[in-house]
C-alpha cells in the first residue's frame, strides 16, 4: 500500500504518487509481472493425477488477475496494468516455464525481490493475489487432492504459510 512520504495513508479520496516500476530492475519487474500469468497457467494446466481444466477455468483466472485493478495496493495495480499494456501476445505475459514444478522456485525469488524492495503492505497484498488466481482457477472443477497439494506449495513459496 502506498504512503505518503510522512509514512502516513494518503488522504481519503487521494492516492500516493503512482507505483514506478524504477524501483526494480528489468529483471525484478519481469519476474514479478510475468508470475501471475504463471500461475494461471500451472493452475488450470492438466499434470500428472491433476485434473483435465476448461475454458471456463482459464477466464476464471483471467477474471482473478483483473481483479487486481481494484487492489488497495499500487503494486499490484502496476502489476496488472503492466499485464494488460503489453503488445507482444500471450505467451509474453506468461513467460518462461509454467509447469507446476517451475512455480516454487519463480515464487521464492519473486518473494526476495519484494522483501528487498517492496513495502511491507504491498508484498503481502502481492502475494495473497497472485495467489488468489490459482486458488480461484483450482475451484472451478471438483475438489481434488492435487489441487490441494498444488495450492500449498504454492502458499509456501510465496511465504504466505508458516513453517
Amino acid at each position: 500500500m502506498s504512503h505518503s512520504r510522512a509514512g502516513e495513508p494518503p488522504s481519503a479520496g487521494r492516492r500516493a504518487a503512482p507505483l514506478t516500476t524504477a524501483t526494480y530492475s528489468a529483471t525484478e519487474w519481469e519476474l514479478l509481472t510475468t508470475l501471475p500469468g504463471r500461475v494461471l497457467v500451472a493452475a488450470a494446466s492438466p499434470g500428472p493425477g491433476r485434473p483435465t481444466r476448461d475454458v471456463a477455468a482459464g477466464l476464471v483466472g483471467l477474471d482473478a488477475l483483473a481483479a487486481g485493478r481494484a487492489s488497495d495496493s499500487d503494486l499490484v495495480r502496476a502489476v496488472v496494468a503492466a499485464i494488460y499494456a503489453r503488445h507482444d501476445g500471450a505467451t509474453a505475459a506468461v513467460g518462461g516455464p509454467t509447469g507446476p514444478a517451475d512455480l516454487p522456485p519463480a515464487c521464492r525469488a519473486a518473494v526476495r525481490v519484494l522483501r528487498r524492495r517492496a513495502d511491507p503492505a504491498d508484498s503481502a497484498a502481492y502475494r495473497q493475489w497472485v495467489e488468489s488466481v490459482a486458488v480461484r482457477v483450482c475451484r472451478t472443477g471438483a475438489p481434488d487432492p492435487t489441487d490441494r497439494w498444488f495450492l500449498e506449495r504454492l502458499g509456501d513459496a510465496l511465504g504466505l504459510r508458516g513453517r
